[in-house]
């Protein structure tokens, strides 16, 4: 096959919202969705034993959104969902709204968001060792603003935070990132094929 009939590989810079045409409406309807994906995820919710903050769809939701969508818009999508949650829409975890323990989750889901969607336009998204790398950073940046505000929040110290916060969560996190590797390397096959 030459290389006058080969497909383009999509260049590096980009994102998968980039592989839309672009606008303000097409950036606006990103920003949105990737808020309600968000708050939709938050809804799958199972309560873990001796802790204020429940196993949730939402972090792995955040992370894609992000890795997807880009910094800026992933960093707008996750704001929105907060300040429209502190607003009174009911779709943090398992229905709630407002400030509460957990929300530092979200505090770090936003920067996590940013972070995995600077990496994601450098090329991170595009196979899995990387995208791996990618997930687990955006898990630790989401912990490391979590669970100091948990242990502040609920007035525990800090190994209960840990304890409380971090540790049961470590399973579903590995899931989730697996997940991730082989969904994020997969649509872009999928669109170099296109």
């Amino acid at each position: 096959m030459s290389t006058a009939t080969a497909a383009p590989s999509i260049r590096t810079g980009t994102v998968l919202a980039d592989l839309l045409p672009a606008s303000r409406v097409r950036d606006a309807a990103l920003v949105v969705g990737g808020a309600a994906l968000t708050g939709l995820a938050a809804q799958i919710a199972v309560p873990v034993p001796g802790s204020p903050v429940p196993v949730t769809g939402q972090t792995f939701a955040a992370l894609l959104v992000g890795t997807a969508l880009g910094a800026r818009r992933g960093l707008l999508s996750l704001a929105l969902y907060a300040l429209a949650g502190l607003a009174g829409v009911p779709w943090f975890a398992s229905g709630t709204s407002g400030v509460s323990v957990s929300f530092g989750y979200i505090l770090g889901m936003m920067l996590a968001s940013a972070v995995v969607g600077a990496l994601a336009r450098r090329g991170a998204d595009r196979n899995v060792l990387r995208m791996a790398g990618t997930m687990v950073l955006g898990e630790a940046i989401i912990y490391a603003i979590g669970v100091p505000y948990l242990a502040y929040a609920a007035d525990m110290s800090a190994s209960a935070a840990i304890a409380a916060g971090l540790t049961p969560f470590l399973i579903g996190d590995a899931v989730k990132a697996a997940l991730a590797m082989g969904a994020m390397p997969t649509a872009w096959k999928l669109a170099d094929k296109g």
